[in-house]
């Protein structure tokens, strides 16, 4: 249990008690308080939904506290329509005074929450768990915040995805806490101990490195730690009758993957091509930034790949029986391989800044697809040119994204985001020369690694890597409601956007070719090859 400070009533100055004396005190009052305690009814005044401001998700995570890390136990009974019984422990410290605690949650049922090993009292309203331990949170104090609950796969609206064998988890963009209760934004990233107990003839896995496994009769707990911090979102645990094949990346890095074990066999020659991607990506931006990476397949039809951290999450479908070229599916496993340094190293500070994510996995999606099978980037762009300012009628410019349509958070995941957001960069290259683009992508993975950064932090990066201000030239690029015109291409032209009456505007159409490029809506969707085939 971690003690906090009490604070001194406001009468004249007197010389401060011992601590050993204070944490007796607060002892023996909390210790009253909690014979009495009755939970789930808060005091007057109600309880409040909070957020941090997001633009995009308003009253995603909470203010007042730092999250160090999180400690996650699921107890799987072996039926994938069934609740999990799962224990959250948080470890915190209050950024300001708190005489509350909001927890983002939502579709499971609080059984009892404790703070500093003490019970606490708490509601729930709208999707914020709202805590009131017995003592207020002084700032700069450290807590541990537990609770239990129960953590509910059925409903389909991401979190848990249910697989034809268990379960694996895709908590972007705004769902993690549908899953454990948490500070559910990128801003607030932390460390995280998982452990998953699960009928043994099952395995278990989840990002970072196994740190224990423990068979007890029927069933057996595994329990994973990863080495750096990470965002809610990329929180990643599979469940199933699984295979986890191990090999060496590059420099030794660990690689081990998590596929269906009827399926291991067949999916050998495609997870045999990480080492190889791992090492391209490194060639290009430097080291890779985690304890170790793999691919995780399953048996589930999301319409999306996931970057989830040191465990990309892909759909069984596009490596077995799949209607895609192979150079298509190797471009697609390169872009979620980009996410765990762009993304996932450096997260998003907002959610607004998504581009960058999007942005830069698209990139090297791209060129590897140049490098690897002679499908231009340039030929890319120039297609995603023609679209743009469609995309940005649509969803908004890249970097300043519409909303998502209401009960339909993945449909942030626009082509603007994509292939919208790769063109920002190949024009920022066009303009600075290919040697300080480079430059400048290697010097974002390495200034901000294991945090986050948004927009504004790039267009500083650029500028100094560039020698000059880029602020003005880049504003139009992220901003602007209209495609800028294309350095070095003046004759890329945009198709015109149709108006509210029924005419267009803008642009001018080059061609009959109308075809987007490889990006659809949705969440890294890989519904159709790039028209660059």
């Amino acid at each position: 249990m971690l003690s906090h400070s009490l604070a001194a009533p406001p009468v004249a100055p007197r010389r401060p008690r011992s601590s050993r004396v204070l944490r007796r005190m607060r002892a023996l009052l909390l210790a009253g308080a909690a014979a009495t305690l009755v939970a789930a009814v808060l005091p007057p005044p109600p309880p409040v939904a909070l957020g941090i401001g997001d633009p995009l998700f308003p009253l995603l995570g909470n203010p007042g506290y730092d999250v160090l890390s999180y400690d996650l136990a699921f107890t799987y009974h072996g039926n994938n329509t069934t609740p999990l019984d799962a224990v959250t422990r948080i470890e915190a410290t209050a950024t300001e005074r708190l005489e509350r605690i909001n927890l983002d949650f939502a579709h499971g049922t609080v059984g009892s929450v404790e703070v500093d090993g003490l019970p606490a009292e708490f509601a729930t309203v709208d999707e914020d768990l709202v805590i009131q331990p017995l003592l207020p949170l002084e700032a700069g104090s450290r807590t541990r915040i537990t609770v239990t609950h129960t953590s509910d796969p059925r409903g389909g609206t991401g979190g848990w995805v249910r697989t034809r064998d268990g379960l694996v988890m895709a908590n972007q963009a705004d769902v993690a806490h549908r899953v454990f209760p948490s500070n559910d934004h990128p801003a607030d990233k932390a460390y995280f101990t998982i452990r998953v107990t699960a009928p043994s003839e099952l395995t278990a896995v989840a990002n970072g490195v196994r740190v224990g496994r423990r068979p007890e009769g029927a069933t057996t707990t595994w329990a994973y730690r990863t080495r750096h911090p990470m965002a809610t979102e990329l929180a990643q645990v599979a469940i199933g009758a699984s295979a986890v094949p191990t090999r060496e990346g590059p420099g030794g890095l660990p690689v081990r993957d998590v596929v269906p074990a009827k399926d291991a066999a067949a999916l050998e020659p495609w997870l045999a091509k990480t080492p190889d991607q791992i090492a391209w990506m490194e060639g290009k931006v430097g080291p890779y930034p985690f304890e170790n990476y793999g691919v995780l397949i399953a048996d589930a039809a999301t319409g999306y790949e996931l970057e989830t951290q040191t465990l990309s999450l892909f759909e069984r479908r596009i490596f077995i029986g799949s209607p895609f070229p192979a150079w298509y599916v190797d471009s697609i496993m390169v872009h979620e391989l980009a996410h765990q340094w762009f993304g996932d190293s450096v997260s998003p500070r907002r959610w607004s800044d998504l581009w960058l994510n999007e942005g830069h996995a698209t990139w090297y999606e791209a060129l590897y697809a140049e490098e690897k099978s002679g499908h231009t980037l340039q030929a890319r762009l120039r297609e995603a040119y023609r679209q743009s300012d469609r995309w940005r009628a649509d969803g908004g410019p890249p970097a300043a994204p519409k909303p998502p349509a209401p009960g339909q958070k993945i449909s942030l995941f626009r082509p603007v985001v994509y292939d919208g957001s790769a063109l920002v960069l190949y024009a920022l290259r066009q303009t600075i020369g290919r040697e300080a683009f480079e430059r400048l992508q290697r010097a974002w993975v390495r200034e901000y690694r294991d945090g986050t950064a948004g927009t504004e932090d790039f267009v500083r990066l650029a500028s100094e890597t560039a020698g000059r201000d880029l602020s003005a030239f880049l504003q139009g690029w992220l901003y602007g409601e209209r495609t800028p015109p294309m350095p070095g291409h003046p004759d890329w032209r945009s198709l015109p956007v149709a108006t509210a009456t029924g005419g267009t505007t803008g642009g001018r159409a080059e061609g009959a070719d109308t075809r987007g490029t490889g990006r659809q809506p949705g969440k890294d969707t890989a519904h159709a090859p790039a028209v660059r085939r």
